[in-house]
């Protein structure tokens, strides 16, 4: 993509337990989360991704430097778009479970 005056700088990053991928991007100005995503070929790469934009009933699994948002949410220059894989356990649960393991 052609660098214009009106590009953004944006990050998008996906974790595995095992890796981390994480794609730097020129976008245009009012590209979406979920557009950025698109453009990252990250969902090429990791077909989950697509489950995961989808989730939650239509708000997505995404968020911008920790911050959950909805896959609409307009970029800003410098964001960093994370995609949050679904959690495998409640995590009250399993502070529960720790804490009578360690009793």
């Amino acid at each position: 993509m052609a660098r214009v005056e009106s590009d953004i700088a944006v990050e998008v990053v996906y974790a595995l337990p095992e890796r981390q991928s994480l794609v730097t991007l020129m976008v245009p100005q009012g590209t979406t989360v979920r557009e950025a995503i698109t453009l990252s070929g990250l969902p090429q790469q990791y077909p989950a991704i697509d489950a995961t934009l989808n989730a939650a009933n239509g708000q997505g699994m995404t968020g911008i430097f920790g911050k959950r948002v909805p896959p609409d949410t307009v970029l800003k220059g410098g964001d960093r778009v994370e995609i949050y894989r679904p959690l495998t356990a409640d995590p009250k649960e399993a502070r529960r479970r720790r804490a009578r393991k360690a009793r």
